[in-house]
Formats: C-alpha cells, structure tokens, sequence
C-alpha cells in the first residue's frame, strides 16, 4: 500500500461510550474510514500510524439518516466504521496522539 492511501483510509476515531467499553474490556478501538477501505488496508494504516500490533479488524457499514430540512427531507451520507482490536499491551493514547 502506498503512503498516500495509508492517510486516506483512516478518517478519525469514533468515540462513544459503547467504544469507550469495547476499549477498556476487550483492548479495541473504533474509527472512522473511508467507505473503500479494505480490512488489510485498515490494519496497515493503523499499525502504521500508531506503530500498534493489530490482531483483527471489523467492519461496519453505518446507513444515513434521513432529516427534514426547511428544504423537505435530506439524507446524511452513509460511513463506515472499523473496530480494530489491538494485541495484549498495545494501547492507542488519542490525547498524546493530538498534540
């Protein structure tokens, strides 16, 4: 994989408290990607990246929601979302990762 598409794949972290769970029970973490993103794709951006050891990714696909607008109705765009868990003792600090 090229060095272009590695920052292309992954396009934030999806924190909610069912992933803020997922992260303290079971050592994963969620993020946003692109809706073409592959699992292998996945996996070498975040090893990459946060120069973490990946033992399997998840993929979801998330249906935009439909809203009324002043305009009639609008639909969001559909997205994609990965959970990817990490080895024993690999952690992903967010808030270092910011700075």
């Amino acid at each position: 994989m090229n060095q272009e598409r590695i920052f292309k794949v992954l396009l934030g972290p999806h924190i909610t408290e069912k992933t803020s769970l997922a992260a303290d029970r079971q050592n994963q973490v969620a993020f946003k990607v692109a809706t073409n993103a592959t699992k292998l794709e996945i996996k070498a951006a975040v090893e990459k990246l946060f120069d973490v050891v990946v033992m399997d990714v998840r993929v979801a696909k998330v249906k935009g929601k439909t809203k009324r607008t002043r305009f009639g109705l609008g639909r969001r765009s559909d997205w994609k979302k990965a959970y990817v868990r990490l080895a024993q003792g690999q952690d992903i600090d967010f808030a270092v990762a910011a700075e």
